[in-house]
């Protein structure tokens, strides 16, 4: 028996995916050419990936049929704006078409502007290093706001603090979080600037719609007495840029694992702690941790003040569909105990509708529905009947089993 709670009056309920990660043939992105570049070290590149260009109406139709009301998708600025100042009238259109394929089918749309990838021409004049970057950026949001008229959840740019850690033109190799790197605060403060400008442009064409960006929450703890140096590393990898969402309508918080801080032997002396041997991993070498989610929902709570949060991203890596349910159910429970406590949670999305390519490999199975390499064939999982059912009771387990 699984004890639950209500869900909030206008709580929301769907799955999440990347266009590059699913569309296919997205060739006129950076990350499309470091993927088939000569010494490329990517296991595979995106290729066709899901073929969702051209299947999308299949899978919103799946998701609405499972009883989720929610899709959040991403538009891809490489085909918006092929060329700088060149805008593409057929593919605004293409993306109108999806909103209103999830309009057709009862959902609501979350839009994405701007989720890792990036035309080549932006890499080529400097990306977001570039004087006028944001401007730029601006520019796209203030094309892409004329499809956008009636959407009342836009992410401005999907988790900033990944594009300072991984950089933006390398490829995720499917290591996972808990290694060490670098950040870079004049890219930080670039990437916080357009966003800042998006935001503008957003209030200014679309008044009525809710916009922020969403953070990968990376739970950082620390190694008792080492809290100071867990501070000191979480802040420019995270604390930034969920301070920068203070004054945003609402911040996505993305949650899969946490990092653990302590000491290392390496010249700054502390940093991510290796897992034991035997800790519980996941397909990404992550562990097994869905504890996750509330932690992350606290923290980004204390930090911006306690504006209202949206779990835009929440998942696991697993060729096991009972493992999915599992993990999820208890994230789920993680979730309600924020709330529980005051976190302000208006809605939940999956990570992800499909198995999709996980920058670098796909390998890293997500979905809650199969994607046969080959054919393209659509195979729902349990999971994702599971998940819609949750939807229809407009409940939230807190306990008991799955």
């Amino acid at each position: 028996m699984t004890d639950t709670v209500p869900a909030p009056a206008g709580f929301f309920w769907g799955a999440a995916t990347a266009a590059h990660q699913t569309e296919g043939g997205n060739w006129n992105t950076a990350h499309w050419a470091d993927e088939y570049h000569p010494q490329a070290t990517v296991r595979e590149p995106s290729g066709d990936a899901c073929d969702s260009y051209h299947r999308f109406g299949e899978d919103i139709a799946l998701l609405a049929a499972a009883g989720l009301d929610t899709y959040r998708f991403s538009i891809e600025w490489a085909r918006i704006e092929p060329e700088e100042g060149v805008i593409s009238l057929a593919q605004l259109a293409h993306y109108r078409r999806m909103i209103d394929t999830c309009r057709a089918h009862g959902v609501e749309p979350m839009i994405t502007l701007h989720h890792f990838t990036f035309p080549r021409w932006w890499r080529a004049r400097g990306g977001w290093k570039a004087a006028d970057s944001a401007t730029v950026f601006a520019n796209y949001v203030r094309v892409a706001c004329d499809i956008l008229h009636d959407v009342s959840w836009i992410v401005t740019i999907n988790e900033p603090n990944m594009l300072l850690v991984n950089r933006e033109s390398t490829i995720d190799t499917g290591v996972g979080l808990n290694t060490h790197d670098e950040t870079d605060e004049v890219l930080a403060r670039a990437i916080a600037a357009a966003h800042h400008a998006a935001m503008a442009v957003i209030r200014e064409e679309l008044p009525g719609a809710k916009a922020g960006w969403t953070v990968a929450n990376q739970v950082f703890q620390a190694v008792p007495g080492w809290e100071a140096q867990r501070d000191l590393w979480q802040y420019w990898r995270e604390d930034f840029f969920l301070e920068q969402a203070r004054g945003d309508d609402f911040i996505g918080v993305q949650s899969y694992l946490r990092t653990i801080i302590g000491p290392t032997d390496d010249e700054r002396g502390y940093g991510p702690q290796d897992w034991p041997e035997g800790t519980r991993r996941t397909l990404t070498s992550w562990e097994y941790y869905p504890e996750a989610l509330g932690h992350a929902l606290r923290h980004t709570q204390d930090v911006t003040g306690g504006i209202p949060m949206v779990v835009t991203e929440n998942g696991i890596a697993t060729a096991d569909d009972a493992e999915r349910i599992a993990y999820t159910t208890g994230a789920l429970q993680a979730m309600a105990s924020a709330m529980g406590d005051g976190a302000d949670v208006r809605g939940y999305l999956h990570w992800s509708l499909l198995d999709n390519y996980e920058w670098g490999s796909f390998e890293p199975t997500f979905g809650l529905i199969a994607v046969d390499r080959v054919t393209f064939e659509r195979t729902p999982k349990p999971s994702l009947a599971w998940l819609g059912g949750w939807a229809r009771s407009a409940a939230i387990p807190t306990s008991g089993r799955s």
